[in-house]
């Protein structure tokens, strides 16, 4: 008679991590816009939770960045301006150019496979012309990159700068990408990490995140300096 393995209690995550976390999509949907009130009373009846874990999931939110809390007011969905939008690329790029330094140093072709992964997503939608699915497919080209990394701290800073990444696309643009050139793109930065090109492939990844900001911002590119300009 074979011997019975013994059960382990499932886990259950608490009640705070889950509310956090629908709270935190419906701020990245555009569900719960800029400068929303984020009401105790209301969200515990809509979510019929109690007001203990809520607030734990509040706070969660404000230490992240995207809410903030106004004393004697009460705490408020973050509203993002173009300094922001500025601000986040910044630091997107200054942490995505560090996860493809370590994941040139271990295995980029792996890396390079997993992102294809995304890649052929971004294609399917593009092919589609859902702009919901490519924008999807975009951030998870992105989030493996950055997980690929095998960094945590990294991994910790990304997931705040991904939900800024998305709440910037859901309220401060109806100007979508061009779908084609969105892939193409991606697949340079693939090219590029096959190759180990580490020059080319920050240079790649620099001017993909300048040009988001451009398109979010509404700023025209920085015009090239004349040759007699150019110091030297």
């Amino acid at each position: 008679m074979a011997t019975a393995k013994t059960l382990r209690p499932v886990k259950r995550e608490p009640a705070a991590t889950i509310i956090a976390a629908q709270l935190t999509e419906a701020i990245m949907d555009g569900t719960l816009a800029p400068g929303t009130q984020l009401g105790e009373a209301e969200l515990a009846g809509q979510l019929g939770v109690s007001r203990g874990p809520l607030r734990e999931a509040l706070q969660r939110l404000v230490q992240q960045g995207i809410a903030v809390s106004a004393p004697h007011r009460g705490v408020f969905v973050t509203r993002l301006d173009e300094d922001d939008v500025r601000d986040i690329y910044l630091a997107r790029t200054a942490m995505e150019s560090a996860a493809c330094r370590l994941v040139l140093q271990h295995d980029p072709q792996t890396t390079a496979n997993h992102l294809e992964k995304a890649h052929r997503r971004m294609q399917s939608a593009a092919r589609r012309g859902n702009d919901a699915a490519l924008s999807a497919a975009d951030m998870d080209f992105h989030q493996v990159l950055v997980e690929e990394s095998g960094s945590p701290r990294l991994q910790r800073i990304a997931q705040t700068l991904f939900v800024e990444t998305r709440m910037c696309l859901s309220v401060l643009t109806d100007d979508h990408p061009d779908p084609d050139a969105l892939v193409e793109e991606h697949a340079e930065l693939i090219e590029a990490m096959r190759d180990e090109d580490e020059e080319r492939l920050l240079t790649l990844l620099d001017a993909h995140m300048q040009d988001a900001v451009t398109r979010l911002t509404g700023e025209s590119a920085q015009a090239a300096p004349e040759p007699d300009a150019v110091a030297g």
